[in-house]
């Protein structure tokens, strides 16, 4: 057989595409959406349904809307696989990103050395101030479990980490 009576026959078997993508896109849309939720993504999607059917030979007695309609469906249902997996995967990937590295592990390390070397050298009420603080202790917390005036607690918190400052550039600031 020639290949223009192929083509005629092909052409007279398949319906034509345009008047099939007027004819349904819109239901194809709205079945999609049904499915995955999100208009703008349906759309595109709708979009690929009708290039399958395109491309997909075809038997001239096939029910072309039935052959959207499951498309249609299988493709939403894909769309929601592909976002269960992705969502999976970014859960994971995040835990990944945040799992410190050893070198941040050595980082934090030395820097909590340096901190106990300057807590060693201040007044022993001035580091235990600052310790109780940076464990979330209130101002009369402080005031309570170091036997003093709640109103002076700020001065003496102040002082504190004043003193701290200062010995820790002293002995890490890089010159």
């Amino acid at each position: 057989m020639s290949e223009a009576l192929v083509a005629m026959k092909t052409k007279e078997a398949r319906p034509d595409i345009e008047a099939v993508f007027h004819a349904h896109y819109g239901r194809i849309a709205r079945v999609i959406v049904s499915v995955i939720r999100d208009h703008a993504r349906a759309e595109e999607l709708a979009v690929e349904v009708f290039l399958k059917w395109s491309r997909t030979p075809k038997t001239q007695d096939e029910n072309v809307e039935a052959w959207l309609y499951r498309t249609a469906i299988r493709v939403g249902q894909n769309e929601l696989s592909r976002r269960i997996r992705q969502s999976k995967y970014e859960r994971l990937f995040a835990f990944v990103r945040s799992t410190p590295t050893p070198e941040d592990l050595l980082a934090a390390r030395e820097e909590q050395q340096r901190i106990d070397v300057v807590l060693s050298v201040l007044e022993p009420r001035e580091a235990e101030l600052l310790l109780l603080r940076s464990h979330g202790f209130s101002y009369d917390e402080l005031a309570s479990a170091l036997d003093l005036k709640t109103a002076s607690i700020g001065t003496f918190l102040s002082r504190a980490q004043q003193a701290f400052r200062k010995e820790y550039m002293r002995r890490y600031e890089r010159k």
